[in-house]
């Protein structure tokens, strides 16, 4: 059988030549990762070939997973995927990258109540597996509860840097809901501060088009925390486009704000106003005589 490439680093040997569509032992391994026991180096090196010896004795078996092939066809959404932008050129280097060299690093999927494979991890790599004309890439499949789908998808998109900032506070939000927890118990779930789960949940506040700005990359978190320190729609989208058009730096979208923010209707001056009323009185008096 041919040599399989693209599977990573010590991971194709964890592979059975057998049908990889048949039960696999829980023998699927990670550098490093935490679980309830350490696996033996001895027990490693007795379910890989010696050639990835020194590499298997690193890894760390992980309960509940198993290494398979899937076709990237049969792997339905994550319903609850919070990423809903994919850069169209970035995608297509990926699928050039994956017609190339294969799916360097497997997605992870469940078996769903209807026994399909459903993604928890991976959008981009199924994506670019099914335009690369793949039929079969490595996937872990794992037992996730619904209530963690999110969470797995949104960690992992935050671990790569991928969400854009609407969507990673669409993403707390609906975990704050889901879970209902507080912003300090979500933060120390997922490793961020609370103040940083609160600043991005705020830019759900804005405007719709500002928000639309914000999620193509126009205008980035920083612009948008600028705009929100606003009070009214109509000043928070003349703010957003002064900045677009100025090309403003987020400085810059600061100080502007602050300038908006502080600008009030002049009161009128002392005596102007009885001043005026003297003036009409006068001319009513010339034309009526009195």
């Amino acid at each position: 059988m041919a040599k399989r490439t693209g599977l990573g680093r010590g991971i194709g040997a964890l592979i059975p030549t057998a049908d990889s569509s048949e039960a696999r032992p829980v023998d699927v391994f990670f550098p490093g990762a935490a679980s309830a026991g350490q696996t033996d180096a001895a027990d490693v090196a007795t379910t890989t070939p010696s050639a990835d010896a020194d590499d298997a004795a690193e890894l760390v078996a992980i309960p509940g997973t198993r290494l398979i092939e899937v076709d990237p066809h049969e792997i339905v959404p994550n319903p609850r995927q919070p990423r809903t932008n994919f850069d169209a050129d970035d995608l297509a280097e990926l699928v050039h990258s994956v017609r190339e060299f294969g799916v360097l690093q497997p997605v992870v999927v469940r078996r769903n109540e209807d026994g399909q494979y459903e993604l928890i991890m991976g959008e981009r790599r199924t994506r670019a597996a099914r335009e690369a004309g793949l039929t079969a890439i490595p996937a872990i499949l794992r037992e996730t509860e619904d209530e963690f789908l999110l969470r797995d998808a949104l960690l992992e998109n935050l671990h790569r840097s991928q969400l854009n900032p609407l969507e990673e506070a669409s993403a707390y939000q609906q975990l704050l809901e889901d879970f209902g927890i507080t912003q300090e118990e979500l933060a120390s779930r997922i490793g961020r501060s609370r103040p940083q789960i609160s600043n991005t949940i705020r830019l759900l506040k804005l405007p719709v088009p500002v928000q639309q700005r914000v999620a193509a990359g126009v205008l980035s978190a920083g612009h948008a925390r600028a705009i929100l320190s606003l009070d009214d729609v109509e000043t928070m989208q003349r703010l957003a486009d002064k900045i677009v058009n100025e090309d403003l730096s987020v400085r810059a979208a600061e100080a502007a704000a602050k300038t908006v923010g502080n600008r009030v209707v002049a009161p009128p001056k002392a005596g102007g106003r009885r001043a005026h009323l003297d003036d009409v009185a006068d001319r009513l008096g010339e034309r009526l005589n009195t």
